[in-house]
């Protein structure tokens, strides 16, 4: 049954269509990512979904007794009410379940998510608010959700838990995410919204993205064909004294057509050319730590006992739950704010500019060239003088969107603003908060290919695991209680890491008895039995194996369903090992109870 049915929507502001007589339809089972550059209409499509708008003109179509929720790209900058006066408010009033039943359901929802019921909406943590969204958009019961840029102002141990509970509760999804961990484990079927026009494809992330090479790749070779067919015609119409004649009359009605085809095309958006405006070049060691903490006056440390030496060249990024103390090591690292104990040593010409993901360096009372040039028409980058509107075109920014006002754009967009304006300062010191939130993945692709090339230092704070792995070459993990623990690679190499050194304490001491069987020994007492035969003791002394064998298969199966490249398939591989792990689970189990059954009686 189809849960949502768009037919022939069309919608414009004025200018070229946002939605161009698309058809979508969305079937129970299906996990949906909705993808496109900024400003391609993602957000009006996901409000016509969700019912909040009507379009121009065609058909919105849903089921009789199905609902949508839709969480929104935003956190609203204030809503009064506890949280479970916010997750109450989301219940339906069409909704006639018993007042009991609402009840045990706002009470599952809190309890599942891990919130603070009786908390003010407010006062809580950019993640959890999130999550008493999330709740809210829930307590409805949607049998379609609606999630714009889900993982935004989350943490990376809260956007784990959101993809196992959406995963687990199989709820149908219809979603615009920039996170490429979240897409490639998520989805199951891709749309993309691309000049108007949507397409469909069926496969996981990694194909789409060959398939939409060759796409594009045959688009250019049929567009150079017909601008070559167009400009034969138009020589011809000039040159040709025959062009008059009755015969050549449908050649140029033909002619005529093609013109109008010409001027209807819309050219595919371009890259985004971005360069970083490199300072001197700093000394060889930009900062050291030794042993420095951080505590406010009458609380638990913040940091403690950190040490890292960070030097000209280094990439490194920063992980860790909301409120660990990212910020706080970052502003102590840059010097804007000294430990409480340990010493800190700066090198010399440091040039620093820092990225905050809040992004409250924009004016909105200012146009986007304003929050540039001021009241100039010209920047500096890289020592050359650049015209604004030129500057801001590498940007993805047209002339007139240039000339808008900072306040209508969009979270991607906004983005965009501030990684140009601080693209125009000097520096070797480059600190970004949160620098992928909204951005397209094509932009963001950008971004990494320049990031990875810029010579001076990067410090970046992120929860996207694939910008992380493709950008950092260290990383710092913010393990709980001050704990700050140095990492080579990026996230993917950090968890590699944690599930080799969990593998290597199961597997610790072979031909000992494993951890498990001494627990049990000292846990069970003896129990009288008859003697053991000779089959008995020979099983008795291949248990301890067997065990550590199935400790170790379940150890590598849990590492295997950390990787987000395991759901590619939609899944299907993910299932299979998850039967395999529950399997080993009981194998282990009964092995487990056999073999202290026998070691009890072994002395009869």
């Amino acid at each position: 049954m189809a849960l949502l049915s768009l037919l022939d929507v069309y919608v414009s502001f004025g200018g070229a269509p946002v939605l161009d007589h698309l058809n979508l339809q969305i079937e129970e089972g299906e996990r949906v990512c909705l993808m496109g550059r900024n400003g391609a209409g993602k957000t009006t499509l996901m409000r016509i979904a969700a019912g909040e708008t009507q379009p121009d003109s065609g058909t919105v179509t849903f089921p009789v007794g199905v609902h949508t929720s839709r969480l929104t790209q935003e956190i609203p900058e204030s809503l009064p009410g506890t949280v479970r006066e916010i997750v109450n408010s989301g219940l339906r009033a069409d909704d006639h379940s018993e007042d009991w039943e609402k009840d045990l359901r706002v009470d599952d929802l809190i309890a599942r998510l891990g919130l603070p019921e009786d908390r003010d909406f407010n006062a809580l943590s950019g993640g959890l608010k999130r999550r008493c969204l999330l709740a809210k958009a829930l307590a409805a019961k949607p049998g379609l959700l609606l999630l714009d840029e889900p993982t935004n102002h989350m943490d990376l141990d809260s956007i784990l838990w959101m993809e196992e509970f959406l995963l687990g509760e199989k709820i149908p999804l219809l979603f615009v995410t920039h996170d490429r961990a979240f897409l490639r484990r998520m989805a199951n079927r891709i749309i993309e919204l691309d000049r108007g026009k949507l397409s469909s494809w069926s496969c996981d992330y990694d194909t789409y993205l060959v398939r939409k090479e060759e796409l594009f790749i045959a688009e250019e070779r049929q567009r150079a064909a017909f601008d070559k067919k167009l400009g034969q015609e138009e020589a011809w119409s000039r040159r040709s004294p025959g062009a008059r004649r009755t015969k050549s009359n449908a050649r140029m009605e033909a002619l005529k057509k093609m013109r109008d085809t010409r001027l209807n095309m819309r050219s595919v958006t371009g890259a985004a050319k971005m360069e970083i405006s490199e300072a001197e070049r700093s000394g060889v060691r930009v900062v050291e730590a030794e042993n420095i903490a951080f505590a406010y006056p009458g609380s638990t440390p913040i940091i403690r006992d950190f040490n890292i030496v960070l030097n000209r060249g280094d990439k490194v990024g920063l992980i860790g739950p909301n409120g660990a103390g990212k910020t706080t090591l970052v502003k102590m690292l840059l010097g804007q704010l000294s430990p409480t104990s340990g010493i800190l040593k700066f090198g010399t010409k440091l040039e620093v500019i820092y990225f905050d993901q809040m992004r409250e360096q924009i004016d909105d009372n200012l146009t986007v060239a304003e929050n540039i040039a001021g009241d100039s028409d010209s920047v500096d980058v890289q020592g050359r003088s650049r015209h604004i509107i030129s500057y801001l075109q590498d940007f993805l920014f047209d002339p007139s969107r240039a000339r808008s006002k900072a306040k209508v754009l969009s979270g991607g967009e906004r983005n965009r603003l501030l990684l140009a304006r601080l693209f125009t300062k000097p520096a070797n010191v480059l600190v970004l908060d949160e620098p992928t939130n909204d951005l397209d993945a094509e932009t963001l692709d950008v971004l990494e290919d320049l990031l990875v090339e810029y010579a001076g230092t990067l410090i970046v704070v992120s929860h996207d695991r694939a910008f992380l792995d493709n950008v950092v070459t260290e990383t710092l993990v913010f393990e709980g209680n001050g704990i700050v623990t140095e990492h080579a690679g990026g996230y993917t190499d950090w968890r590699n890491e944690l599930a080799r050194i969990a593998v290597a304490k199961r597997t610790a001491g072979v031909g000992a008895a494993p951890k498990a069987l001494a627990q049990a020994k000292s846990a069970a007492p003896a129990q009288p039995g008859a003697k053991l035969n000779n089959k008995e003791r020979k099983e008795l002394e291949t248990l301890p194996a067997k065990i550590e064998q199935l400790e170790a298969e379940q150890a590598q199966i849990t590492v295997q369903l950390g990787d987000p490249e395991i759901y590619k398939d939609g899944g299907a591989k993910a299932s299979t090992l998850q039967k395999r792990l529950h399997a080993a689970e009981a194998e282990h189990s009964a092995a487990l109870g056999r073999w202290m059954d026998l070691d009890a009686r072994k002395d009869a």
